[in-house]
């Protein structure tokens, strides 16, 4: 498996567990004022969870998907909206095919808001960099929500696990 194709299923395993947890969420009643919760001060608020891991995605898709999409600037003002914008971002997943991404030893330049620059190859950057902060964001996302008091569990956060669910009579 190419590290394109495995990255493409981790996306879009990842985004299916942010869309249960929002969904989860909608359906128990939580009020959209959670998008402002955080775990410390120091920290972002869920919107800025959804909207980080969602830009993850977008960042991959640009540095080595042959893409050239906006990142997502504009805060969500909905568990409704988050929604909506991750529906967007696995279509756009499942539309950039392998084929049109990077060469794993592509060279990939990366330099951050605060000014860190990073060269790595393709496979690189989404091993060490893009996956990581992926999975960071969509952990810190559902501790706010379960912070919340929504009613998840780990098979919340693997929600993709259900389709290898054996029966227990054999």
């Amino acid at each position: 498996m190419t590290y394109a194709q495995s990255a493409r299923m981790t996306f879009a395993n990842m985004l299916g567990t942010l869309d249960h947890l929002a969904g989860k969420a909608i359906d128990a009643g939580v009020s959209d004022d959670v998008l402002a919760d955080k775990l410390t001060d120091d920290m972002f608020p869920l919107e800025l969870q959804f909207r980080v891991a969602l830009n993850q995605v977008v960042l991959a898709l640009n540095q080595v998907g042959g893409q050239a999409l906006p990142l997502e600037e504009v805060a969500y003002r909905s568990l409704a909206e988050v929604r909506q914008r991750i529906s967007a971002i696995r279509l756009l997943v499942e539309q950039t095919g392998p084929a049109e991404w990077a060469d794993a030893d592509a060279l990939v330049d990366l330099t951050l808001p605060n000014g860190v620059r990073f060269l790595m190859s393709a496979e690189e950057d989404i091993r060490d960099w893009i996956l990581p902060n992926f999975y960071f964001h969509v952990t810190i996302a559902y501790a706010l929500l379960r912070n919340a008091g929504l009613v998840i569990g780990k098979m919340d956060f693997i929600p993709h696990m259900a389709r290898y669910r054996a029966s227990t009579a054999e």
